[in-house]
């Protein structure tokens, strides 16, 4: 039987394999699969990407185990990514690729870790889980015999890849010109990154209604939310709290999906872009929200913000983690020998290339990558003189 091209069915604007920017290192295709598939499962086999298994979104892995952590989130990402790109005719493979990988680069305790280390690394250049992300698949992964990192396409990195200053774009070649040039990534790309907004808020607000932090009532001045909920309680009165709380928000994804599908359709029409280099070179991103749904969604953010992630509860686990994560920096640059062997060793070769910056790079890789409990431990193992090593 005949394998479809990858590129059946798809629009012209859509990021075609036929014409992809291909990988850092030359390889031989790939049998029976196609290259974005080949990314895809690259993306799902890395250690990095099976570490988001116990890494936090809001709540900390071991305050629940239904809450979601990023892997949950990131397939979430994934399933909202490649549904809106199967109605616009776009590279559904590459989208979820994308959404895959886009936090591969997270530290442990979400976006309170992300603080605390870039705040630890700012006199070496900073910390931001993006490029984080960008150097796991290009140099951290170590799997394959012939290269460092998971030699993914163009394409997928540069999804990545969503935002970056010019002096790191300078740093990056390839995946960097488009920040000096000031273009837009494909269509794909820019799928992916609104596909992660419509997740994490929605979803924050199961978890934030889950850890009784608030209740659908709270929600009812968001129209977000206050609209869907009073069609549920009409369509399904006296509906146990569960099954009024999911019923309400497949609903709001579905309308927010439903809304980007829309809009995103209209603004290729009014813009007709060729192929996927004319999409680079467009003024603005293609996909988008209509401006009374970005209206919406703004205020939900809002509401999560001020209710939510400001919660008491929240604060005092962010405090924690971000106590935990600037000792243990603090703790390996006053000592690399406390780091294990491997880290040690590569330690020592950085710091004698680019001396500090190089030793703190190193020890930042080793911190981002550990998981919730993983931190844990290594701070009570180095600060609990109880504690065996």
């Amino acid at each position: 039987m005949q394998m479809q091209t990858p590129d059946a069915g798809l629009s012209v604007y859509a990021a075609l394999e036929q014409r992809s920017r291909g990988r850092r290192h030359a390889e031989p295709p790939p049998q029976n699969r196609g290259e974005y598939q080949r990314d895809r499962d690259r993306i799902i086999h890395s250690n990095a990407f099976r570490r988001l298994a116990y890494k936090t979104q809001v709540f900390v892995n071991h305050e629940g185990d239904l809450y979601r952590t990023r892997v949950t989130h990131s397939i979430e990402v994934a399933q909202v990514a490649r549904s809106i790109a199967r109605a616009l005719a776009l590279n559904e493979t590459l989208a979820e690729a994308i959404a895959l990988a886009h936090d591969l680069g997270h530290t442990p305790f979400g976006h309170a870790g992300q603080d605390a280390l870039n705040e630890c690394m700012r006199p070496f250049g900073g910390f931001e889980h993006n490029l984080q992300s960008l150097r796991i698949v290009d140099e951290l992964e170590e799997r394959y015999a012939e290269f460092d990192g998971l030699n993914l396409t163009y394409e997928t990195r540069e999804g990545i890849l969503k935002h970056c200053s010019l002096t790191n774009a300078r740093l990056l070649g390839d995946v960097g010109e488009r920040f000096i040039r000031r273009e837009q990534p494909g269509l794909e790309a820019q799928l992916a990154n609104l596909a992660d907004e419509i997740a994490y808020n929605n979803h924050d607000v199961d978890d934030g209604i889950r850890a009784g932090l608030i209740t659908l009532d709270d929600l009812r001045d968001v129209p977000l939310v206050s609209r869907h909920v009073a069609e549920v309680d009409t369509r399904y009165p006296g509906l146990n709290p569960r099954r009024r709380v999911h019923e309400t928000i497949r609903r709001m994804i579905n309308e927010l999906a439903s809304d980007v599908i829309a809009e995103t359709a209209a603004a290729l029409r009014t813009a007709a872009p060729a192929d996927i280099d004319t999409v680079r070179r467009q003024p603005a991103s293609l996909v988008r929200m209509s401006e009374g749904m970005r209206a919406d969604h703004l205020h939900l953010k809002r509401f999560l913000r001020d209710r939510v992630y400001r919660h008491h509860r929240v604060i005092r686990m962010t405090s924690k983690a971000q106590r935990v994560i600037k000792a243990l920096f603090e703790a390996f640059m006053s000592d690399e020998r406390l780091l294990p062997v491997e880290y040690c060793n590569s330690v020592q070769n950085a710091a004698a290339e680019a001396g500090e910056t190089g030793k703190a790079r190193v020890v930042a890789d080793y911190i981002a990558g550990m998981t919730d409990r993983y931190a844990i431990l290594e701070h009570q193992r180095l600060f609990d003189p109880t504690e065996r090593i």
